[in-house]
């Protein structure tokens, strides 16, 4: 029996396949997070390809739990769910107005989402101490 006619072989074949599509995925939904290159897929007109929003429309399991955790910035999904959306699609690519809202909107949650009530203890603790 030759290597490439072994069961397990080819289901490690399958297995590493699978991850390295898994990964692809997962990397090009969080470069979703970024607003400029949202706004570059429009102005090149992906989003109005039928088979890209169809890929846009598969990669929603990217927000059940199974595998939302392993996305590191949340925006993805938000931009991800906006993008199911022809009008959002549409006035990405017309408006600047929209990149830049969305970019603003995003640092503004970067800036303010680790508020004081919302630290641990011991940061806070660590905070007044050094303040005396």
């Amino acid at each position: 029996m030759n290597i490439e006619e072994h069961p397990s072989t080819s289901i490690a074949d399958s297995k590493i396949a699978n991850r390295a599509r898994f990964e692809l995925e997962l990397e090009f939904v969080q470069s979703l997070a970024n607003p400029f290159y949202l706004h570059s897929l429009a102005q090149q007109n992906f989003l109005e390809q039928p088979a890209f929003i169809n890929f846009l429309a598969y990669l929603q399991y990217f927000k059940e739990k199974d595998y939302a955790r392993f996305i590191h910035y949340p925006h993805a999904l938000h931009h991800l769910e906006l993008l199911q959306q022809p009008q959002f699609r549409s006035e990405m690519k017309k408006d600047e107005f929209l990149r830049e809202y969305l970019h603003q909107k995003q640092f503004d949650h970067w800036r303010t989402w680790r508020e004081a009530s919302r630290q641990p203890k011991s940061e806070n603790l660590a905070e007044q101490n050094a303040g005396s």
